[in-house]
């Protein structure tokens, strides 16, 4: 059964509404210039609801005080979206001790070259390029190529992001392989606001994909 991530809450009526449909992991974005950022404070009220979901913090070039006040919540996965290096990948996960992810974005099958380098991210997140001019990382609702990954050996647990919605996501991981999904703008109506009926339906439908 393919694994889900619900990405970009800020809501808790929603956490748990995500939580109680069979979500994964929940995602929170520690990211200022994100229209679903939420600060640490947030977090905790939001974290009451997730269940049995796991959540994951979605971090951008964070510095270690930042890193440090999210892990106080009790988050235990970091998902690292900016322009971390190996170094600091391994730096993260000795410090904190937590599960780390690393995303990137992709565009050609050259851009998955550099996924083996990051030997200490337990998960690799690979998301669609940011548009030119883009003021902030991620794929902006974007879906890539997926054909790119026919025959990529993945050297890690991966998720596979980028313009995903409950009516593609059957032919993505079947194009894929994917074993995990991660959907944020794709089960949104109004920018940065999660829909009750889009979430129910992308669960539902990534969740009967035979792979």
């Amino acid at each position: 059964m393919t694994g889900v991530k619900i990405c970009g809450l800020r809501d808790p009526d929603l956490v748990r509404f995500c939580a109680k449909e069979g979500a994964d992991w929940i995602g929170f974005v520690f990211v200022e210039a994100s229209p679903r950022h939420v600060t640490p404070e947030a977090a905790e009220t939001l974290l009451l609801g997730v269940g049995r979901s796991v959540p994951v913090a979605l971090l951008v070039d964070a510095d270690n005080a930042l890193i440090d006040r999210v892990v106080a919540t009790g988050i235990r996965v970091l998902q690292l979206h900016g322009r971390e290096t190996p170094q600091r990948v391994a730096d993260i996960r000795a410090r904190t001790g937590c599960e780390v992810w690393k995303a990137f974005g992709v565009e050609a099958a050259a851009d998955l070259a550099g996924a083996e380098a990051y030997e200490a991210a337990d998960r690799l997140l690979i998301d669609a390029k940011p548009p030119k001019g883009a003021d902030r990382t991620g794929g902006h609702g974007l879906a890539f190529d997926w054909s790119i990954l026919k025959g990529w050996e993945a050297p890690k647990p991966w998720i596979l992001a980028g313009g995903l919605t409950p009516e593609n996501v059957k032919d993505a991981v079947a194009a894929t392989g994917a074993p995990a999904v991660d959907v944020s703008s794709g089960v949104e109506r109004l920018r940065g606001l999660k829909d009750r009926e889009l979430v129910r339906a992308f669960l539902r439908a990534a969740k009967e994909v035979s792979k």
